[in-house]
């Protein structure tokens, strides 16, 4: 099985990287969340560990990207990091993680949560498609139909417009949305955000006819709220 390990600490990483090959595990290491990102989203890869903080993207950061990219094809993610507050691991866990594990741990008990995750991620499949009536969101296709015609978008319009329907009801600042969707550092103007979401707006129809709101928190970000069942 192949596994992609993002962490910026050599000596920890080198430990790590020692574990899993001794167990049977191809192991592809990286200290770069972007380069992270960039790989897994184009090779085939059976489960992500994940450090926290590395320069770029956060872990966190990369498996958003990643889930806007494979959707279906998401290995499962286990965080490895020093980060142990109750909040860090509810935010880990929401965001999307299978687990969360702390620094230090041994190698038997990586081995078993990564099997464990392995086990569950059989059966805990995402669904590719999202069915909502008169507009239908097929991720593996990356694709969004309305009254049964497709919505033309760019590329990065639909990465944010799968991003927004997979984080139903969640608040999604601008910051974050730069970094997961457009891979780049918080300093970039967020204002390309607002054009995209105007975008999508126009484009898809987003209202209360079809069911949908896309609301914008002033001085955050944006909300994607299902008015309708």
């Amino acid at each position: 099985m192949r596994i992609a390990y993002l962490e910026d600490d050599s000596e920890h990483a080198a430990m790590v990287y020692s574990w899993l090959h001794e167990a049977g595990y191809e192991v592809r290491w990286f200290v770069s969340g972007l380069e992270c990102a960039r790989i897994v989203a184009a090779e085939r890869f059976d489960a992500c560990l994940f450090d926290w903080s590395v320069e770029d993207l956060t872990g966190i950061e990369v498996m958003s990207r990643l889930r806007i990219k494979l959707r279906q094809a998401m290995p499962p993610v286990l965080f490895l990091t020093g980060r142990n507050s109750e909040e860090d691991v509810v935010e880990a866990l929401n965001a999307g993680a299978d687990d969360y594990l702390v620094k230090p741990f041994t190698q038997p008990v990586l081995l078993a949560r990564l099997q464990a995750v392995l086990r569950r991620y059989a059966d805990d499949a995402l669904p590719q498609v999202q069915d909502f009536g008169r507009l239908v969101v097929d991720h593996g296709r990356r694709q969004i139909t309305v009254d049964g015609q497709v919505v033309a978008m760019t590329e990065r319009e639909t990465d944010l417009a799968l991003y927004f329907f997979q984080n139903t009801g969640r608040l999604l600042t601008r910051d974050h949305l730069v970094k997961v969707v457009w891979g780049l550092s918080a300093n970039v103007d967020t204002r390309t955000v607002d054009v995209h979401v105007s975008a999508l707006r126009r484009k898809i129809g987003i209202t209360s006819e079809l069911g949908w709101r896309l609301v914008s928190v002033y001085g955050h970000g944006y909300r994607l709220e299902r008015l309708k069942e």
